[in-house]
Protein backbone atom coordinates (compact mmCIF):
# COMPACT_ATOMS: atom_id res chain seq x y z
CA UNK A 1 0.00 0.00 0.00
CA UNK A 2 2.83 2.81 0.70
CA UNK A 3 4.13 2.17 -2.69
CA UNK A 4 1.04 2.84 -3.92
CA UNK A 5 0.61 6.13 -2.12
CA UNK A 6 3.91 7.62 -2.97
CA UNK A 7 3.39 6.84 -6.46
CA UNK A 8 0.27 8.69 -5.96
CA UNK A 9 2.20 11.51 -4.14
CA UNK A 10 4.82 11.96 -7.22
CA UNK A 11 2.33 12.19 -10.12
CA UNK A 12 0.37 14.59 -8.61
CA UNK A 13 4.11 16.40 -8.18
CA UNK A 14 4.97 16.11 -11.98
CA UNK A 15 1.60 17.42 -12.79
CA UNK A 16 2.72 20.78 -11.34
CA UNK A 17 5.79 20.90 -13.92
CA UNK A 18 5.53 23.30 -16.58
CA UNK A 19 6.74 23.87 -19.64
CA UNK A 20 10.77 25.47 -19.38
CA UNK A 21 10.95 24.93 -15.59
CA UNK A 22 14.70 24.24 -13.72
CA UNK A 23 14.22 21.50 -11.80
CA UNK A 24 15.51 19.81 -8.34
CA UNK A 25 15.24 16.12 -8.44
CA UNK A 26 15.35 14.32 -4.76
CA UNK A 27 16.54 11.40 -4.03
CA UNK A 28 14.61 8.37 -2.37
CA UNK A 29 12.11 5.80 -3.09
CA UNK A 30 9.30 8.33 -3.79
CA UNK A 31 11.80 10.42 -5.53
CA UNK A 32 11.99 7.62 -7.50
CA UNK A 33 8.27 7.48 -8.32
CA UNK A 34 8.35 11.68 -8.92
CA UNK A 35 11.18 10.68 -12.02
CA UNK A 36 9.27 7.92 -13.35
CA UNK A 37 6.04 10.46 -13.66
CA UNK A 38 8.27 13.58 -15.04
CA UNK A 39 10.14 11.13 -17.66
CA UNK A 40 6.50 9.56 -19.06
CA UNK A 41 5.43 13.57 -19.24
CA UNK A 42 8.90 14.77 -20.89
CA UNK A 43 8.62 11.94 -23.49
CA UNK A 44 5.23 13.53 -24.06
CA UNK A 45 6.61 16.88 -24.96
CA UNK A 46 7.54 18.56 -22.00
CA UNK A 47 10.74 20.30 -21.75
CA UNK A 48 12.74 20.73 -18.64
CA UNK A 49 15.70 20.40 -16.97
CA UNK A 50 16.48 18.55 -14.27
CA UNK A 51 19.62 19.33 -11.57
CA UNK A 52 19.71 15.32 -9.60
CA UNK A 53 20.85 15.54 -5.75
CA UNK A 54 22.51 11.93 -5.96
CA UNK A 55 24.08 9.76 -8.56
CA UNK A 56 21.44 7.49 -8.10
CA UNK A 57 18.89 10.16 -9.37
CA UNK A 58 21.51 11.13 -11.98
CA UNK A 59 21.42 7.32 -13.25
CA UNK A 60 17.54 7.50 -12.72
CA UNK A 61 16.92 10.64 -14.76
CA UNK A 62 19.08 10.12 -17.57
CA UNK A 63 17.52 6.85 -18.05
CA UNK A 64 14.07 8.24 -18.31
CA UNK A 65 15.68 10.55 -21.17
CA UNK A 66 15.02 13.73 -18.47
CA UNK A 67 17.93 16.69 -20.00
CA UNK A 68 20.51 17.46 -16.96
CA UNK A 69 22.34 20.25 -15.46
CA UNK A 70 24.42 20.89 -12.73
CA UNK A 71 23.73 23.97 -10.15
CA UNK A 72 27.18 25.69 -11.53
CA UNK A 73 25.45 25.88 -14.90
CA UNK A 74 22.25 26.77 -13.60
CA UNK A 75 22.43 28.33 -10.05
CA UNK A 76 18.74 28.89 -10.02
CA UNK A 77 15.85 26.49 -9.83
CA UNK A 78 12.39 27.07 -9.95
CA UNK A 79 10.65 23.97 -7.97
CA UNK A 80 12.32 20.90 -6.20
CA UNK A 81 10.85 17.70 -5.63
CA UNK A 82 11.93 15.28 -2.89
CA UNK A 83 10.96 12.98 -0.24
CA UNK A 84 10.99 13.46 3.25
CA UNK A 85 11.51 11.08 6.09
CA UNK A 86 9.76 13.08 8.72
CA UNK A 87 7.84 16.25 8.12
CA UNK A 88 5.69 18.13 10.99
CA UNK A 89 3.28 20.89 10.62
CA UNK A 90 5.46 23.47 9.56
CA UNK A 91 6.52 21.84 6.71
CA UNK A 92 9.94 21.50 9.16
CA UNK A 93 11.43 18.01 7.48
CA UNK A 94 14.12 15.12 8.50
CA UNK A 95 16.31 14.17 5.27
CA UNK A 96 18.65 12.02 4.88
CA UNK A 97 17.59 8.41 4.95
CA UNK A 98 19.37 8.46 1.84
CA UNK A 99 22.15 9.37 2.45
CA UNK A 100 22.07 12.36 0.11
CA UNK A 101 20.89 15.46 2.67
CA UNK A 102 23.94 17.34 1.65
CA UNK A 103 23.31 18.05 -1.79
CA UNK A 104 19.78 17.61 -1.38
CA UNK A 105 19.71 20.74 1.08
CA UNK A 106 22.17 22.61 -1.73
CA UNK A 107 19.34 22.51 -4.01
CA UNK A 108 16.29 22.90 -1.92
CA UNK A 109 18.61 26.15 -0.96
CA UNK A 110 18.89 27.23 -4.81
CA UNK A 111 15.14 27.05 -5.69
CA UNK A 112 12.15 29.30 -5.16
CA UNK A 113 9.99 26.44 -4.20
CA UNK A 114 10.36 23.42 -2.54
CA UNK A 115 7.34 20.23 -2.54
CA UNK A 116 8.02 17.51 -0.62
CA UNK A 117 6.13 14.25 -1.90
CA UNK A 118 5.56 11.26 0.93
CA UNK A 119 3.00 9.00 2.41
CA UNK A 120 1.06 10.00 5.05
CA UNK A 121 3.51 7.97 7.82
CA UNK A 122 5.92 10.80 7.23
CA UNK A 123 3.73 12.94 8.91
CA UNK A 124 4.16 13.71 12.42
CA UNK A 125 3.60 16.17 15.21
CA UNK A 126 7.08 16.42 16.90
CA UNK A 127 10.32 15.76 14.42
CA UNK A 128 13.13 12.96 15.80
CA UNK A 129 11.20 9.90 15.89
CA UNK A 130 13.26 8.80 12.86
CA UNK A 131 16.69 8.98 13.27
CA UNK A 132 18.65 12.44 12.50
CA UNK A 133 21.62 12.15 10.08
CA UNK A 134 24.67 14.06 10.82
CA UNK A 135 26.92 14.29 8.27
CA UNK A 136 30.99 14.44 9.09
CA UNK A 137 34.15 14.32 7.76
CA UNK A 138 36.31 11.65 8.64
CA UNK A 139 39.21 13.04 9.68
CA UNK A 140 38.65 13.52 13.46
CA UNK A 141 35.59 11.52 13.50
CA UNK A 142 36.18 10.89 17.54
CA UNK A 143 36.57 14.21 18.13
CA UNK A 144 33.53 15.01 16.08
CA UNK A 145 31.46 12.64 17.26
CA UNK A 146 31.94 13.58 21.25
CA UNK A 147 31.28 17.06 20.42
CA UNK A 148 28.34 16.23 18.85
CA UNK A 149 27.64 14.03 21.80
CA UNK A 150 28.11 16.83 24.46
CA UNK A 151 26.22 19.00 22.58
CA UNK A 152 23.15 16.74 22.50
CA UNK A 153 23.42 16.18 25.98
CA UNK A 154 23.59 19.60 26.74
CA UNK A 155 19.80 20.54 25.20
CA UNK A 156 18.52 16.93 27.34
CA UNK A 157 18.88 15.01 24.26
CA UNK A 158 20.19 11.20 24.59
CA UNK A 159 23.69 11.14 23.10
CA UNK A 160 23.05 7.84 21.00
CA UNK A 161 24.82 8.31 18.23
CA UNK A 162 25.23 5.31 15.86
CA UNK A 163 27.99 5.65 12.68
CA UNK A 164 25.43 3.98 9.51
CA UNK A 165 27.48 1.42 7.90
CA UNK A 166 26.65 -0.34 4.81
CA UNK A 167 26.24 -4.38 4.60
CA UNK A 168 29.61 -5.27 5.33
CA UNK A 169 30.14 -3.36 7.76
CA UNK A 170 32.47 -0.86 6.78
CA UNK A 171 31.17 2.78 7.30
CA UNK A 172 29.18 4.24 4.35
CA UNK A 173 30.38 7.14 2.49
CA UNK A 174 28.09 9.91 0.82
CA UNK A 175 28.61 10.96 -2.76
CA UNK A 176 30.62 13.64 -0.74
CA UNK A 177 33.10 11.58 0.72
CA UNK A 178 31.63 11.58 4.14
CA UNK A 179 30.55 9.49 7.03
CA UNK A 180 27.07 10.10 8.84
CA UNK A 181 26.23 9.69 12.48
CA UNK A 182 22.68 8.90 13.20
CA UNK A 183 21.16 10.25 15.93
CA UNK A 184 18.37 8.63 17.85
CA UNK A 185 16.75 11.13 19.41
CA UNK A 186 13.13 10.17 20.18
CA UNK A 187 11.75 14.07 19.79
CA UNK A 188 13.64 17.17 18.70
CA UNK A 189 10.98 19.84 20.57
CA UNK A 190 13.67 22.72 19.43
CA UNK A 191 14.87 22.11 16.14
CA UNK A 192 15.64 25.20 15.26
CA UNK A 193 18.22 25.43 18.23
CA UNK A 194 19.71 22.04 17.84
CA UNK A 195 20.45 22.83 14.15
CA UNK A 196 22.36 25.75 14.85
CA UNK A 197 24.27 24.53 17.17
CA UNK A 198 25.23 21.33 14.79
CA UNK A 199 25.99 23.98 12.25
CA UNK A 200 28.75 25.29 14.82
CA UNK A 201 30.90 21.95 15.47
CA UNK A 202 33.74 21.72 13.34
CA UNK A 203 33.87 18.62 11.06
CA UNK A 204 30.05 18.81 10.78
CA UNK A 205 29.26 18.88 7.11
CA UNK A 206 25.34 19.25 7.51
CA UNK A 207 22.52 17.74 9.25
CA UNK A 208 18.93 16.56 8.14
CA UNK A 209 16.97 19.21 9.31
CA UNK A 210 15.54 21.25 6.53
CA UNK A 211 14.59 24.00 8.09
CA UNK A 212 12.63 27.05 6.14
CA UNK A 213 13.20 25.40 3.33
CA UNK A 214 9.68 23.46 1.94
CA UNK A 215 6.82 25.33 1.10
CA UNK A 216 4.67 22.82 0.67
CA UNK A 217 3.74 19.15 1.05
CA UNK A 218 1.57 16.76 -0.92
CA UNK A 219 1.11 13.73 1.51
CA UNK A 220 -0.80 10.62 0.64
CA UNK A 221 -2.59 9.14 2.78
CA UNK A 222 -5.68 5.82 2.59
CA UNK A 223 -7.75 8.97 2.49
CA UNK A 224 -5.88 10.22 -0.71
CA UNK A 225 -4.24 12.87 -1.12
CA UNK A 226 -3.55 16.15 1.58
CA UNK A 227 -1.75 18.88 0.87
CA UNK A 228 0.25 21.05 3.28
CA UNK A 229 1.42 24.76 2.39
CA UNK A 230 1.70 26.50 -0.45
CA UNK A 231 1.77 23.53 -3.44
Amino acid sequence: MSDQLKRAAAERAAALVSDGMRLGIGTGSTAAHFVAALGARVRGGLTVVGVPTSEATRVLATAEGIALTTLDETPELDLTIDGADEIDDSLRLIKGGGAAHLREKIVAAASARMIVIADGSKHVATLGRFPLPIEVVPFGLKATEIAIAKLLKSQGLPDDLRLRKIPNGAALVTDGGHFILDAHLGRIDRPEALADALNRIPGVVEHGLFLGLCTGAILATAEGLVEIGQV
